[in-house]
């Protein structure tokens, strides 16, 4: 083995790669070029080898200590300069001595070589020294696990998919037939605002459309989250997207998601680079764009509408979910019986009954989302509780995941609803046109959906008392009571016990039957008021109250009829002059035009 030389009396030092000898002046500036040189050199003696040579361990029991007849110094320059000197300065390598890892999607049930990510090299035939007193067992006396989701990321993200074959529910949008299909494949992508309910694939499509760009190269995708991001993030990537249209020529793609949590001014940030096309927006928003996007934005950009996914739908994603799992579906029949398959003994085998990926597509309310991750988490526990209990005599495990699984996992049927969002009125719009049609059935459903997603009782309650004089009227002068003391009783007791109460009361003003003249008429008063032109007509004065000695000097009350002073009905008018004989019940506005 070739020895370091120490620094001489002459102060020439020796390069620890070459060997060679130079002065302290130039051996700084040699060993940057030998460095890179031996860099290259390992670079193509190692083309076609999996993995680069690893650095010995130097707290390795085998390892012999230096020869007496060798300092401590040359030993550690010869260690330097020795045959895995390569090694060693892979550092300024890039990307070239990195071992191939397989992508997260593609190795979700990936075994795992033996050997591979040690920290030192076995030699073939052998096996590698034991991590642990556990690993001291034999396989046939231990169960091994292969974790089926070994990657702290939920399924939803790990199964996303990256072409438009493998997005499911949205045909009316990105189907084959349609305009944005077309445009996406010839890569014109405008400016888009995808409005949906959470899980139904907005965040998705915009990154079929960044894979899409990146693979051909015709733009940039930058992604942003309108929760964590600033103004000052936007003008960055704007910044940036004029430079890449300047010197590149390639248009940036910016995806924005929760939109709808920028305000109208950071809003207005995007405007004037949208209209000159420096960046294609894509916005992405659970809200209705009409109330909580600049008008001014939505003007340059057109609004996709995703619907909620199908029931069909969730069962193409599922599916396609169990089938790169390497999960088996069973039937009814097949359920029953004992043996559903032989395992390899090191990993577990899993099954999942068909009820309980129908039980996951009809209760995740059409959230693609909600419905893989609650198919990890059954899944997951499942295995899990398999890793402490018995296995087989041959030490293969099986796992069956269950129907009563899946609805542990959900507890319940989850239900789009929000409070401040355009749900909330869209159910209490349902619940109101349901009364007024007299479909008690009706009302009792859009009532439970609004309670079950989260609603406040005392708002609803509210609703029914406004219910009981418009829709119902004089016709049941007993509804409006009703109403009132269903109020009352909600803000005593409250939820879940007034759940009944209010339900009782809606029933009521369904079954109840319905006069509109109150509202009508009241109605016309205001478009009467609104409509009138010049100064309103002043009150009558025989009509007026006269409490001092001037006003009645003036005429006021002067003339009056007192009513219970009389035994017969008495004639006298009540209304101005100008509007003498108009009956508001009947009355038809004027048109202003005229």
């Amino acid at each position: 083995m070739a020895t370091a030389m120490t620094p001489s009396e002459s102060g020439s030092v020796q390069c620890p790669v070459c060997f060679k000898a130079f002065n302290e002046a130039t051996i700084n500036g040699h060993l940057d070029m030998c460095l890179l040189k031996s860099v290259a050199d390992s670079s193509l003696s190692t083309k076609h080898v999996n993995e680069p040579p690893l650095k010995k361990c130097r707290t390795s029991t085998e390892a012999a200590p230096p020869p007496p007849s060798v300092d401590k110094s040359a030993a550690s320059a010869s260690f330097v300069a020795g045959p895995q000197s390569p090694a060693l300065f892979s550092m300024f390598e890039t990307n070239k001595c990195k071992a191939s890892v397989q992508s997260e999607r593609d190795g979700l049930h990936s075994t795992p070589q033996k050997g591979v990510g040690n920290k030192r090299n076995v030699p073939s035939g052998a096996e590698p020294e034991p991590a642990g007193p556990e690993s001291k067992a034999s396989g046939s006396d231990r169960k091994t696990f292969q974790p089926l989701f070994t990657i702290d990321k939920p399924l939803a993200e790990l199964l996303r998919p990256n072409t438009l074959d493998e997005y499911f529910g949205q045909s009316k949008v990105v189907g084959e037939e349609t305009l944005l299909r077309s445009l996406l494949d010839s890569q014109e992508i405008m400016s888009l605002i995808l409005w949906g309910p959470p899980g139904c694939g907005k965040t998705t499509l915009a990154h079929i459309i960044a894979s899409t760009s990146k693979k051909k190269g015709t733009a940039r995708f930058v992604s942003l989250s309108a929760t964590s991001a600033s103004v000052s993030d936007v003008r960055e990537v704007i910044k940036q997207a004029q430079n890449e249209l300047r010197l590149c020529k390639r248009k940036t793609i910016l995806f924005i998601d929760e939109i709808h949590r920028f305000n109208k001014s950071q809003q207005d940030t995007f405007l004037p680079h949208v209209e000159c096309g420096t960046v294609t927006l894509i916005g992405a928003t659970t809200e209705n764009p009409s109330f909580q996007v600049n008008a001014a934005l939505l003007s340059r950009c057109r609004v996709l509408v995703l619907e909620k996914l199908s029931v069909e739908a969730m069962f193409s994603i599922l599916e396609r979910a169990v089938a790169t799992l390497g999960i088996k579906v069973l039937e009814e029949e097949q359920a029953n019986h004992d043996d559903q398959g032989q395992s390899d003994g090191r990993e577990p085998k899993i099954f999942i009954e068909q009820k309980a990926l129908d039980t996951v597509a009809y209760l995740c309310d059409g959230d693609a989302r909600v419905g893989l991750n609650s198919l990890q988490l059954a899944v997951q526990a499942q295995v899990n509780s398999a890793q402490t209990g018995p296995s087989r005599q041959n030490g293969s495990v099986e796992i069956l995941v269950k129907e009563e699984h899946i609805k542990e996992g959900l507890q319940r049927s989850h239900i789009l609803y929000d409070k401040a969002g355009e749900e909330h009125y869209n159910c209490i719009s349902a619940f109101h046109k349901s009364m007024r049609g007299s479909d008690e059935n009706a009302s009792l459903y859009w009532l439970g959906r609004m309670l079950e997603g989260g609603e406040d009782p005392l708002y609803v309650a509210r609703r029914l008392v406004r219910f009981a004089s418009e829709d119902v009227g004089l016709a049941d002068a007993a509804a409006l009571p009703q109403a009132v003391s269903t109020f009352q009783a909600c803000h005593f007791i409250g939820m879940p016990e007034c759940e009944v109460i209010l339900a009782q009361c809606a029933v009521y003003m369904a079954r109840a039957p319905k006069s509109a003249q109150i509202y009508q008429a009241y109605a016309n008063v205001k478009t009467c008021l609104r409509t009138h032109k010049g100064p309103l007509p002043p009150v009558p004065l025989h009509l007026r109250n006269a409490p001092t000695r001037l006003m009645k000097q003036l005429g006021y009350a002067k003339g009056y009829k007192y009513n219970p002073a009389f035994s017969s009905p008495v004639e006298q008018e009540y209304l101005p002059k100008e509007l003498q004989g108009t009956n508001f019940f009947s009355w038809v506005p004027s048109d202003p035009s005229k």
